[in-house]
């Protein structure tokens, strides 16, 4: 997935995809029934809607492969591989549709032909994206103003999602830093006092600002008259990272940043329809998941004595202490000399049960019921325990600012970063919570949700 919600390029590749599936299939139906043939399966046997749903099942299943993120099309075996895999799994599902409402079925023939023509065709598309957005001369060109960690830090960015479609053309020094200077992938072309001919000569299409002291050297002048006369566009490290990368960079994080780049007003009706949607989810959820819930049961009580569930204190919103109930994962000594303890991804302590409902997230399904009493969302940053939060809130800057939501059962840190049991590792989450609190809405609501589907799906991603 792109690292900010879906992109307008992702947007583009979804919309392209289905016209690619689109036309596949119809062609695939020329080639099978003849013209006279296909124009009575499209026009008079309603094919246009049949094919409309043979296209939304294989744009699902290819979100669902992991085909929208950029990064999947540089290894072209593995591009190649759940291409297949995605289009074998579509079909299936189009046949079990077929067996179900067989008066939506396309044809078998025309099914066999779609198959090769779309896997072909969407292969060769996908390819052909991966050539343009790795191609050096193609893409938005970036200048840096500033040589110090936040200028490496956004240049890394860059470098690290090719598919963003920006280019880094060099790094303009504010303090000296001797020119022709290798920093990564790139070098210094150039001070602050050579800016606007180093934008021509270079063709620069956006100047980012990595620069914490803005006094002395500092082109105030030069970067105001280009900003006013539209020749450029300037934006702040900030602003370009966590649109890049889809987290907030607590070292470039400045309080007045946040405070005018923050979300706009809840209003009262928006409170209640995200809270009516929450809930509804998590009712549906607690619904849905009952016969998994009383399997569970059963083999926690089957392998080990005691609670079936297990009620722990977490912080909530504005601080506030709850109780989040899941199922047992551990042994009931876990903690028996009455000290938290982190835990990791491999811990001794967890049972054999907990082991598979952890992976599974099985063990979360409890917290549903801590959602419908109000006490969390379906999506926020994830509560954690009073004593880590005190520990965390002194050697992290801003940590205290993620209980200003109701934390969740599934979040934005969930799906972007691996299961971590540290004070770095919730340093690096606590940038994905931030940048979510700052962004929160309903559109990246979903997202979160379907990311956590597919993750549950496919076993990836942290808790």
């Amino acid at each position: 997935m792109p690292a900010t919600r879906f992109s307008p390029r992702t947007i583009w590749l979804i919309l392209a995809d289905a016209a690619i599936i689109y036309g596949g299939i119809v062609l695939a139906m020329f080639l099978r029934l003849g013209v006279s043939g296909s124009e009575f399966q499209l026009n008079e046997n309603r094919g246009w809607g049949k094919v409309t749903i043979a296209v939304a099942v294989c744009l699902l299943v290819l979100y669902f492969y992991d085909l929208y993120d950029y990064t999947v099309m540089g290894n072209r075996r593995e591009l190649m591989l759940r291409l297949v895999q995605a289009l074998g799994i579509a079909w299936i599902l189009l046949a079990l549709l077929f067996y179900v409402a067989p008066p939506l079925m396309i044809g078998r023939g025309v099914s066999i032909y779609s198959v090769v023509i779309v896997l072909v065709l969407l292969l060769g598309w996908r390819i052909a994206i991966h050539y343009l957005t790795g191609h050096p001369e193609i893409g938005e060109k970036i200048l840096v103003v500033g040589t110090g960690k936040a200028a490496k830090d956004t240049a890394e960015a860059v470098w690290e999602r090719r598919d963003a479609g920006y280019r880094i053309v060099g790094f303009v020094t504010e303090n000296g830093a001797a020119p022709n200077t290798k920093i990564g992938e790139s070098s210094i072309i150039g001070k602050t006092d050579e800016l606007s001919e180093i934008i021509k000569s270079e063709k620069v299409d956006r100047i980012v600002i990595a620069v914490r002291e803005r006094r002395g050297t500092f082109p105030t002048e030069t970067l105001l008259k280009m900003s006013l006369a539209g020749d450029v566009s300037i934006e702040e490290c900030t602003s370009f990272f966590e649109r890049v990368t889809g987290k907030v960079h607590i070292d470039m994080l400045r309080p007045s940043w946040l405070i005018f780049a923050g979300r706009s007003r809840d209003t009262r009706l928006k409170t209640a329809f995200r809270e009516v949607i929450h809930r509804g989810m998590a009712l549906i959820g607690l619904i849905i998941s009952l016969p998994i819930a009383f399997l569970t049961a059963i083999l926690i009580r089957l392998e080990s004595k005691g609670s079936v569930f297990y009620k722990q204190e977490r912080v909530g919103k504005n601080g506030k202490i709850i109780k989040v109930i899941k199922f047992r994962s551990m042994r009931t000594d876990a903690e028996k000399d009455g000290k938290p303890v982190w835990a990791t991804a491999d811990d001794d302590r967890v049972t054999r049960v907990g082991r598979i409902i952890r992976k599974i997230r099985v063990d979360e399904i409890p917290q549903f019921w801590n959602i419908l009493k109000g006490e969390m969302s379906f999506v926020g940053p994830r509560p954690e325990r009073p004593h880590f939060v005190e520990q965390l809130a002194k050697e992290i800057p801003f940590y205290e600012h993620r209980h200003l939501v109701a934390p969740g059962l599934t979040g934005w840190a969930q799906i972007k970063y691996p299961y971590g049991a540290s004070v770095e590792d919730a340093r690096q989450k606590l940038q994905y919570d931030l940048y979510y609190i700052k962004n929160q809405g309903l559109a990246l609501d979903l997202v979160i949700v379907f990311e956590t589907v597919k993750t549950v799906l496919f076993g990836k991603g942290g808790r």
